[in-house]
């Protein structure tokens, strides 16, 4: 009988994005690619997607030029590329404009990129056929993920009707995207041989994350089941919170009687020492060692292996807020594991009163931070549910796609007391068309449009990192922060040396007046203060409050305070079409006074009295802490 062949994919891309905060720089990725192909062993590499073009803006560098030469050298070896995109929310953590997506595919097709792997956080398969159409008309390969989950809704039917529908949408391949790790290994292959049965000729790939264990079991079953393609990951990045190593899955497959190709050993050490080299020179500094480790607690509330280092540093940060609050109400103190537990027990306990949205970006950030939410709040004597941020309700209430499960009823009733109303269209309706008046924007700036229209769709799909990538204000932060890193020498792997900041670096107190912040892979232009210095937004401020018109409602009497709820960063807009309040400004209850942004998340600060802002006590970017006073109105 003839062996049955299984093909790899390496994802270098993800093995980064899964263990840190960047990836390679372009000059970096084109000295690895020639000996990755040397190896001999890869049909497909994952390339671009998700988190690469970011990145590259925030190094200050052009992605497509990035992208262009990454995947040249596969091309030219007939390896077929593939990228991750989010459907609806395209290369970033927010909705797309229709015209934006359907650029996206036709820049990705010319710039060497085979296949596109689309995915809804929700697994709305309306956000996902749009996927396919546009990519079919951009000449890609759509291959329609399914987002994996494990749960009372999340059955082996539902994900073999979901495969169905796109397959009969126009899919040509189907990836199991077992982001967390934590399918099972038999109702996996139960999956798979539902899918095949339905459409024999569709290749499937299976993609998964090592973190709480099941990884091996789970790429044994899908192969016997019928997945034709593995992704797979190597060292010195494989395991932990990233994906199984490829040398470890080659034997169990060739001992399983599976046809699978030879590695040449001796590139795949040249990879892995340049990968090394790579986390060397400056990556490292950006990866959290406990991102090396595996951890079977993920099981139970299902968040993904790459969420993990970010959350250990939530819970670091809100560790020191309770505590405080603890000592100050004379209460014993919590440790980082009690609160680990009380936080995976929270997310267990609301996941299915949310409406089990399966735990992919952005949703298992958004589950997450809620339940952390409310687990400070009820640790302080308050009430679950006080503090939901207004992406959380956009989730909720359906502007991304619909939940899989139903809102709890107390969840409901919440909305309802908020004015909060279902969407039930297609989410795409909610964002219109944009690239004229990015073309305007462009046209207006002298910039080019680049070659197939690459630097429009750059500037339309990430509009605010594009502006300071062209500005060199990127650069600028970034050369900044690393040579900080260098100088503190925090956050490298093991065997990794302190390194020297290149003579040309920027200097460690190098102060942006404005910079771009990351949160959870979206960023936001903010002014910055140092010192007794203010930014521009805030220095134009007068030290007494004007006179203020005659019409307008004035209290009284002392003023009135609108305090943080909770520590973070405290920042007067979030977008730029934002206008701050200022001294002087008269403001109504229920008037937004600015944000706190902790955990990633934006959480909407309105004021609960009317009246003339006489102080703002809290400069724009500063940090505050719970109770701090953020503005005075009277």
């Amino acid at each position: 009988m003839e062996k049955r062949k299984i093909k790899f994919s390496l994802l270098y891309r993800d093995m980064w994005q899964s263990s840190g905060k960047y990836l390679p720089r372009v000059d970096q990725l084109v000295k690895v690619a020639p000996h990755i192909v040397e190896m001999g062993c890869f049909a497909r590499v994952e390339t671009n997607g998700g988190g690469f073009e970011q990145i590259n803006l925030l190094f200050g560098e052009n992605p497509n030029n990035a992208v262009r030469k990454w995947t040249q050298p596969f091309n030219a070896a007939g390896i077929q590329t593939h990228m991750l995109d989010r459907s609806l929310n395209g290369l970033r953590m927010s909705p797309v404009p229709a015209d934006v997506r359907k650029l996206m595919y036709k820049v990705k097709k010319a710039q060497g990129t085979d296949i596109t792997r689309p995915f809804c956080g929700l697994n709305d398969a309306r956000n996902i056929l749009d996927s396919i159409k546009y990519a079919k008309e951009g000449g890609m390969i759509a291959q329609a993920a399914l987002s994996l989950t494990y749960s009372e809704v999340h059955t082996v039917k539902y994900y073999v009707d979901l495969a169905d529908t796109l397959i009969k949408g126009g899919a040509d391949e189907i990836c199991l995207k077992d982001m967390a790790g934590i399918g099972r290994p038999v109702w996996l292959g139960e999956i798979v041989k539902g899918i095949k049965k339905l459409h024999p000729d569709t290749p499937l790939q299976y993609h998964s994350h090592s973190g709480p264990g099941f990884a091996m079991a789970s790429i044994l079953e899908v192969c016997r089941a019928g997945v034709e393609y593995v992704d797979v990951a190597m060292e010195p990045l494989s395991w932990g919170t990233g994906h199984v190593d490829l040398l470890a899955v080659h034997a169990m497959l060739k001992d399983a009687g599976f046809d699978v190709p030879d590695i040449n050993m001796d590139a795949y050490m040249k990879v892995r020492s340049l990968t090394q080299s790579f986390i060397d020179d400056f990556l490292g500094y950006y990866i959290n060692p406990k991102n090396r480790f595996m951890n079977s607690l993920l099981i139970g509330p299902g968040l993904p292996g790459g969420m993990m280092g970010s959350l250990m540093s939530d819970l670091e940060s809100n560790l020191s807020s309770i505590n405080k609050w603890k000592a100050k109400h004379n209460q014993p103190e919590l440790s980082q594991d009690d609160l680990l537990v009380k936080l995976f027990n929270e997310v267990e306990h609301i996941w299915p009163m949310v409406g089990y949205p399966p735990l992919v970006t952005p949703y298992s950030q958004y589950v997450k931070n809620l339940a952390l939410m409310n687990v400070m709040q009820l640790e302080k004597g308050k009430e679950r549910w006080s503090m939901i941020a207004d992406n959380i309700w956009d989730m909720l209430m359906g502007k991304g796609g619909k939940l899989p499960g139903t809102l709890a009823p107390e969840l409901q009733k919440l909305a309802d007391e908020h004015g909060k109303k279902e969407f039930t269209a297609n989410p795409q309706t909610l964002y219109p068309d944009a690239l004229d008046t990015f073309r305007k924007e462009m046209d207006k700036n002298g910039w080019e449009y680049g070659q197939d229209d690459e630097e429009l769709f750059e500037l339309a799909m990430h509009p605010e990192q594009y502006r300071a990538y062209k500005s060199g204000e990127a650069k600028k932060a970034f050369e900044a922060d690393l040579a900080k890193k260098r100088e503190e020498g925090a956050g490298l792997l093991e065997g990794t040396k302190k390194a020297e900041a290149p003579a040309d670096a920027a200097p460690a107190n190098f102060n942006p007046s404005s910079m771009i912040i990351d949160v959870d892979g979206e960023q936001f232009r903010v002014s910055v203060a140092y010192g007794d210095s203010q930014p521009a937004a805030t220095s134009a401020q007068p030290a007494t409050a004007p006179a203020a018109p005659a019409s307008a409602p004035v209290a009284s009497g002392p003023a009135k305070e609108v305090v943080a709820p909770l520590e973070g960063k405290f920042y007067l807009t979030k977008e730029s079409s934002e206008k701050p309040i200022k001294v002087g400004d008269v403001i109504q209850e229920g008037d937004l006074i600015g944000y706190v942004e902790a955990m990633k998340t934006f959480n909407a600060i309105k004021s609960d009295v009317s009246g003339r802002v006489v102080e703002l006590p809290a400069a724009n970017g500063s940090e505050v802490e719970e109770d701090d006073v953020l503005v005075k109105i009277q």
